[in-house]
């Protein structure tokens, strides 16, 4: 029981990191939130529905023991000084992106111009980094977490809006499975929080997509990204025309 204990409280570390609520996860297990309430009080998790949970969170059951293991979660965000070492590096970061998109060594080699004692070379280095662990067989295995996100501002944020923001918005957004939502309003402190919860929902939705289609063969999946940004923001034109505060 000790270690089933620990496994339920590793996983909620996981949801109160990602601010997701029992009301949130009871809506993606089509479940009442008191069941769920119920399920953690009691700790009556089988394993189907524990891999449920984890499925939704974009986690596998591993990634709970390995928390258990270490004693603490698994880092969610590379450091900076890894993040520059990607960036230095196209290839470099090209293996690790693959990597953490839990790619095997052979499907990196078929879907790049790499060698395979290159790739096994770049993968060493990403080993050193601290960013995966290089196994026997030249298997691989993540050092974060599935749900991990860029260092806001960081290196791989600035090489983006440096290198790709241009080429990734180069669209009219109007092929198949290509969607761009452009709203504006004005929003309370409130209202802004409620539609920071709805994309966090959206990015375990994604994560958890993403994790289920891993069994699929390469074929048919497309490297997807998605963006979803929210700021309280006004065009400079306008803040050029805004009568100064009255007195």
């Amino acid at each position: 029981m000790a270690q089933a204990d620990a496994l339920i409280n590793a996983l909620k570390n996981v949801l109160k990191a990602r601010g997701i609520t029992y009301a949130q996860l009871a809506k993606g297990l089509a479940l009442s939130e008191a069941s769920v309430k119920r399920i953690f009080a009691e700790r009556s998790f089988t394993l189907e529905r524990l891999d449920q949970v984890c499925t939704l969170l974009g986690l596998q059951i591993s990634d709970l023991a390995r928390m258990v293991v270490s004693e603490q979660p698994v880092p969610s965000r590379l450091s900076v000084e890894q993040e520059a070492k990607l960036v230095a590096d196209p290839r470099l970061l090209l293996v690790a992106v693959h990597a953490l998109h839990q790619w095997t060594l052979e499907q990196i080699v078929d879907s790049f111009a790499l060698t395979r004692a290159e790739c096994i070379r770049l993968l060493a280095r990403l080993d050193k980094l601290g960013i995966l662990d290089l196994l026997p067989n030249n298997r691989i295995r993540v050092r974060v977490a599935p749900d991990f996100t860029w260092l806001p501002g960081g290196p791989i944020q600035q090489y983006f809006r440096a290198q790709l923001r241009n080429d990734f918005f180069n669209s009219h957004f109007d092929q198949p499975g290509e969607k761009m939502i452009l709203v504006s309003g004005t929003l309370s402190e409130e209202s802004n929080t409620v539609v920071q919860r709805a994309m966090n929902r959206i990015r375990t939705e994604f994560l958890a997509a993403h994790h289920q289609d891993l069994g699929l063969p390469l074929e048919r999946r497309n490297g997807t990204a998605l963006i979803v940004a929210l700021r309280p923001w006004t065009p400079p034109q306008f803040r050029e025309l805004r009568r100064p505060p009255k007195d």
